[in-house]
């Protein structure tokens, strides 16, 4: 017996294995309500160009809405044996309207449709993200206005560096939020382009109006290929392409947490709504949220080799292998948004050790760097020799077991006879930071201005809209 969507041409059933591995439902059934939007889109605009009655778009689109509100109360019986959302759609709507169901396939095929449903929902998916990396960017600015004076150790190599504040740092992260906004706004914009009407591959000898089932779903215009239209996949990558970036910058945070709360470190605290305690040790708090986004970034990453190593042996148009596209891309998104907010509770929560971030910014010599600047800018010295000035009395220093602002000014003199008292105002990480007020610099009031900044902008966004 034929399967009854694919018509005449086949006579015997499919092999059980050919079934399941055709099977995409259970993974495109996540497309339930971009297929609705698309399909009522394109019944609308078979009426208007007179190639089915009104009389049929009407009873079309209700039956959709139907079907629409029956996935949402969950009465809805998704089977297999129609293979994918697009089948299950259909035949239930014959079920409801009879067969006037048949007309909405007019001038489309599946190959188009499945197209324009997915580029519906990942544009869906980067506003979603885009939101939350808003939220992201708030909660990060509004802690940095906070703590834009709080002194922490900044690092290279992970070890002690130079003193920077901790709102500072939480404002690198700002950056890179908004960088990664950026790319899914560019991705969203090459993406809005809508292939519905490029049918199978060739287009279509029906009359219809690309133009208007486009500006119907909001897309800027219809693709200009049909060949590309149901072939092109660049819109899944790019977006995972900015996801992986987006989830790697979460990652290099999730890290440091990790490493602050530890013990050992102590620069930060979380509390019970972002830890996890031990089955056996009952003194353990783990960072375990951090550590998830940690790892979750490895989804993400995959998720993109993945898809291009689908696509790299594709000669046009489309081919089954596409629908490797969805449960991989899908699955990181959902793990990317969850990220996202999970990062953005930690940041609100967390508590800053901030006795033990402003000695932890002095130890290593962190001022080093401060006392090198003094040689060279109160006594001339080119920079190269206030390095190994410097470098000889951090030798002393550590000699003695003690910070440089508490070396005796005696031993600071053997090394460079020159120096007075004076530098001992530039010792102090609190000097230190203070000094740094190059554009984009630590400097607190850098750091306050940079916060309110980013906090007008964000509050700009939101207004309009």
């Amino acid at each position: 017996m034929s399967n009854k969507m694919w018509g005449g041409r086949f006579t015997e059933r499919p092999d059980a294995i050919m079934e399941e591995i055709n099977v995409s439902i259970d993974v495109d059934r996540h497309l339930h309500a971009q297929d609705i939007r698309a399909s009522k889109a394109h019944a609308a605009m078979l009426a208007a160009q007179g190639i089915i009655t009104d009389n049929d778009a009407k009873n079309i689109a209700d039956g959709l809405d139907t079907i629409l509100s029956e996935i949402g109360e969950g009465r809805f019986t998704f089977k297999r044996a129609l293979e994918d959302i697009h089948m299950n759609v259909e035949s239930r709507l014959a079920e409801l309207i009879g067969p006037a169901a048949g007309r909405l396939h007019t001038a489309r095929s599946r190959n188009d449709q499945v197209a324009t449903d997915f580029r519906l929902y990942v544009r869906d998916v980067i506003d979603a993200t885009d939101a939350a990396l808003a939220a992201f960017q708030q909660v990060l600015a509004e802690r940095a206005l906070q703590h834009a004076a709080t002194v922490m150790p900044g690092f290279t190599h992970l070890q002690t560096a130079q003193p920077v504040t901790f709102g500072h740092h939480l404002l690198a992260y700002v950056e890179m939020a908004a960088r990664d906004r950026g790319r899914f706004a560019d991705a969203r914009k090459r993406l809005n382009e809508s292939p519905l009407g490029a049918a199978a591959l060739a287009g279509t000898s029906f009359p219809i109006d690309r133009d208007l089932t486009a500006k119907a779903l909001g897309f800027d215009r219809p693709m200009a290929n049909s060949l590309d239209a149901v072939s092109d996949r660049d819109f899944v990558l790019e977006t995972l392409a900015a996801a992986a970036i987006a989830a790697m910058h979460l990652s290099r945070f999730a890290e440091e947490l990790v490493i602050w709360t530890s013990p050992l470190v102590g620069l930060v605290r979380l509390s019970d709504k972002f830890t996890t305690g031990s089955s056996i040790m009952p003194q353990k708090r783990n960072p375990d949220a951090a550590e998830l986004v940690r790892a979750k970034t490895g989804r993400v990453i995959g998720a993109l080799t993945g898809l291009l190593i689908v696509m790299k042996g594709l000669p046009l148009a489309y081919q089954k292998d596409m629908q490797e596209d969805k449960q991989g891309a899908m699955e990181a998104f959902e793990a990317l948004l969850l990220s996202i907010r999970a990062m953005t509770g930690m940041v609100a929560d967390l508590v800053p050790e901030e006795a033990r971030m402003e000695v932890a910014a002095g130890e290593g010599y962190a001022t080093a760097t401060d006392l090198a600047d003094w040689l060279v800018r109160t006594l001339k010295m080119p920079f190269r020799e206030a390095h190994h000035v410097t470098g000889r009395i951090v030798a002393k220093a550590s000699e003695a077991g003690v910070a440089l602002h508490l070396l005796p000014l005696s031993q600071l003199q053997a090394a460079e006879p020159r120096i007075t008292a004076e530098v001992l105002d530039v010792l102090s990480v609190q000097a230190s930071v203070k000094s740094r007020t190059s554009y984009g610099g630590t400097a607190p009031k850098n750091v306050l201005a940079q916060a309110k900044g980013w906090l007008k902008r964000l509050e700009k966004e939101r207004k309009l809209g």
